[in-house]
């Protein structure tokens, strides 16, 4: 295999300080001691109104046995469009507020409603209990639309991480099982095949966040001795979707430099043979996370500006 890419200097930079309390390589026995640390710790709600833009409220849905954090424009009238937001972790950390601040911050400038899920975690959970939760609540959000003030022709879901990869079997459960009309999908650097051996997978590990061993933890986790065998759900690894014809347009962003880097790569490379609409992004020197874990940094400003582009033409179009 040859050598890995360089990281962009400036997160290099970070990097180094960020790797001695996250790792690149987490094996099961290490998922208790990284749920209690802090780099998932949960948001305030002071955090998640942004100065008032937002009103929160926790939404528990007994019958489905999931909740809901449901974040509204603040004084909004009429009905909004909405990003159903499906938090990361690898399938084995974070809850409903993972990643919602920077959700919430693509969503103001277009005054959307944010709708973030907190489903089950493996290995207590395993598939298909994680993606299953994250449907409920998306059938839910769109049946209570007219309710939650939301207009559910303009309902767009949206994760990174793991989340990105339930966000895209969410765009293939919705298109399969005749579920809620999709506007579009934003998918985070998404973690998508379990088979774990792309050539970035091979050239990473060891290196950046969330490496080769950590990925078949977490595909371990939700999977178990199916990883990486032949009968894996598309559900589960929406890399293994026979057909991504008939899909919402996606975002798809990822780093040069992180394990995900082909998968995604090839994920948008198909939406495109299959004659959908993808938008792909690879930020040089990018490692996993680098976005939200060095927002400073020029290319993690330049990556979120790309998905507030998107976001633009989509919801003009």
């Amino acid at each position: 295999m040859t050598t890995a890419p360089p990281f962009d200097p400036e997160l290099a930079a970070a990097l180094a300080v960020i790797s001695e309390q996250l790792p690149p390589a987490l094996t099961p026995e290490m998922i208790p001691l990284i749920r209690k640390g802090t780099p998932l710790a949960p948001i305030s709600d002071d955090e998640l109104r942004r100065g008032g833009a937002f009103e929160i409220e926790e939404r528990t849905l007994d019958d489905l046995g999931i909740s809901l954090l449901i974040c509204r424009p603040t004084g909004s009238t009429g009905h909004t469009g909405c990003i159903y937001h499906t938090h990361g972790g690898g399938m084995i950390l974070g809850d409903k507020r993972t990643g919602v601040p920077g959700m919430l911050e693509l969503a103001e400038p277009f005054g959307l409603t944010v709708i973030s899920v907190e489903y089950r975690l493996a290995p207590e959970t395993p598939h298909p209990g994680p993606v299953d939760d994250c449907y409920a609540g998306l059938v839910w959000t769109a049946k209570n639309a007219a309710e939650l003030g939301i207009d559910p022709d303009r309902l767009i879901v949206a994760g990174g991480s793991a989340g990105g990869g339930l966000a895209a079997a969410l765009a293939l459960m919705a298109r399969d099982l005749g579920g809620p009309s999709l506007l579009g999908q934003m998918l985070i650097c998404p973690m998508l095949d379990d088979r774990n051996n792309t050539p970035s997978a091979l050239q990473m590990a060891g290196l950046g966040i969330w490496d080769r061993t950590a990925n078949q933890t977490g595909w371990g986790a939700l999977l178990g001795d199916a990883a990486g065998g032949p009968d894996v759900s598309p559900y589960a690894a929406p890399a293994r979707a026979a057909d991504l014809a008939n899909l919402p347009p996606a975002f798809i962003d990822v780093g040069s430099a992180e394990t995900f880097r082909d998968e995604d790569v090839a994920y948008a490379s198909r939406i495109w043979q299959a004659g959908g609409q993808a938008e792909l992004h690879v930020w040089p020197g990018g490692f996993h996370g680098f976005d939200t874990m060095v927002p400073s940094a020029a290319l993690a400003q330049d990556a979120r500006q790309a998905r507030v582009r998107w976001l633009n033409r989509l919801l003009s179009a």
